[in-house]
């Protein structure tokens, strides 16, 4: 039998859940964990997440959907100011695995040869590697052509990473070419990963 949970508590629980996860946590996610020997409809769950994201909309922190489910996000305009807060460095990425990484995202699913096609250079193993790596970047099938060479998509941990639900919310392409600087200046780019 399940046990009943009033909404102040669903509410505080469901909080507390999706903020110590070390992952986006979707409503089937909560529904089987957390909540799973209580009586709390799918519908009831998804008042209390709309209710938390409209909770934290004008704070420094956020309650945000992505593609994988709900997580909490700091605001991107404070970025600056709490980076000074961990002084190791994040990975930087040349521009040329941001440019490997914007193509397969706007054309996936795409080959290597075709990415090299695009960019008029050859594209080396270790910016597949490193798109691999980085699990924002999945082999999902081989192209039915002499060679069968490997089709590259991105990941859910891609969408994730920038915030997106999915690709739809992908910036069109005038606008992508207008915000490269503030991409490269975003996840940091430089020469030192190749």
């Amino acid at each position: 039998m399940a046990t009943k949970i009033n909404d102040a508590q669903l509410t505080q629980l469901v909080e507390a859940a999706i903020f110590s996860a070390d992952k986006p946590l979707s409503v089937e996610q909560l529904q089987s964990t957390v909540l799973e020997d209580l009586a709390v409809s799918k519908k009831r769950l998804t008042a209390v997440l709309q209710q938390l994201v409209a909770d934290y909309a004008g704070r420094g922190v956020s309650l945000n959907l992505t593609a994988s489910g709900y997580r909490f996000q700091t605001k991107p305009e404070l970025s600056s100011y709490l980076a000074r807060l961990w002084p190791e460095r994040s990975p930087r990425y040349s521009r040329a695995v941001l440019e490997t990484l914007a193509l397969i995202a706007y054309r996936q699913p795409i080959t290597r040869g075709e990415i090299e096609d695009i960019r008029g250079v050859s594209v080396s193993s270790q910016i597949m590697r490193t798109l691999v790596d980085r699990e924002w970047v999945k082999l999902v099938g081989h192209k039915e052509v002499p060679g069968r060479p490997g089709l590259y998509a991105t990941t859910n941990l891609f969408l994730d990473y920038f915030g997106l639900k999915s690709l739809s919310q992908l910036p069109a392409l005038p606008e992508f070419q207008a915000m490269s600087i503030d991409l490269a200046d975003t996840v940091g780019m430089t020469e030192e990963i190749h």
